[in-house]
């Protein structure tokens, strides 16, 4: 206790410090997770700010350039209409963007209510809580999402809070496991034994010792999350048009002028793949360097 209280400020650890300790173990132990996370970081600013990056309207038709191949004027082609692909592939970023985090946030917030709630007070509780999320699990969550999206209709809120659903229920086994390992160390019996309630034992002392896996589990729904609405939506069932999105733009005219034109198909197929693989790398390196058990591991 007295060394405790005797160790001088400067030299206890800073966040921003332990921050920059981080950024610099990603970068030396997990290169290609550091790729990742730059061109994740740029896939996000590109979609932030699109309005200023995009050369031309996202909907600028001009039938003079229709079909024009990749150029100084237009970096990805235009497609049938003479839009310019490479604008349309950065608005098509910008949902991405909004939907893939929002319905990730939306995921990883169920998955913590549910996880750490379930895993926190056990017994009965927990079992029929698991019990549910079994029958949740053993639908295919794809037909589960065409259904609902058929029902109710495209549209961007739809898309969001399904995919949110789907996804947060299934991931908060993750969470619950967690929840369990942590609620067995002495400071939250120490807790309990004073008497602390319980939302402040969950708030205080089981969250914060969760968030490795939560931020990990955030990361990895963003990738899934931008592949699933790219599916809805060269299914026909995403984003309506003329918004443009990766998916519709691989449906639309990139499939029915894929001959005559390959950088219609190539442009947003490319983009998709190499922001989800990005996204996945970095998730990846964040759980193995935020994982304790791994920590010194080659």
């Amino acid at each position: 206790m007295t060394l405790a209280l005797d160790t001088p400020a400067s030299v206890r650890p800073r966040r921003g410090s332990a921050f920059f300790k981080f950024m610099g173990r990603l970068f030396r132990e997990k290169p290609l997770g550091a790729a990742g996370a730059v061109i994740f970081i740029v896939f996000l600013l590109c979609g932030l700010f699109a309005d200023i990056l995009a050369p031309y309207g996202y909907n600028q038709i001009s039938p003079i350039n229709r079909l024009k191949p990749p150029s100084w004027q237009f970096l990805f082609g235009t497609d049938n209409l003479g839009r310019d692909v490479f604008s349309r592939c950065l608005y098509g970023a910008q949902l991405s963007v909004i939907i893939g985090f929002c319905a990730a946030g939306l995921a990883t917030l169920v998955s913590i209510v549910v996880g750490v709630v379930s895993g926190y007070i056990g017994g009965k509780f927990d079992m029929i809580v698991q019990r549910m999320v079994d029958a949740w699990m053993s639908f295919p969550d794809l037909i589960v999402l065409i259904v609902v999206v058929s029902v109710v209709g495209p549209g961007l809120l739809p898309i969001i809070v399904v995919l949110g659903l789907l996804l947060g229920v299934g991931g908060s086994r993750i969470i619950r496991g967690a929840t369990i390992s942590v609620r067995e160390n002495m400071y939250v019996n120490a807790s309990q034994s004073m008497g602390a309630s319980t939302p402040r034992i969950l708030l205080r002392h089981i969250l914060p010792n969760v968030m490795a896996p939560v931020i990990i589990l955030f990361t990895t729904r963003v990738g899934f999350v931008i592949l699933a609405e790219s599916g809805l939506s060269f299914l026909g069932l995403g984003v309506p048009p003329p918004a443009p999105t990766w998916g519709g733009m691989l449906s639309g005219s990139g499939r029915t002028y894929m001959l005559q034109g390959p950088w219609l198909a190539l442009a947003p197929g490319l983009c998709l793949t190499v922001v989800v693989y990005a996204t996945n790398v970095f998730g990846d390196a964040l759980r193995d360097l935020l994982d304790p058990r791994m920590r010194g591991s080659k």
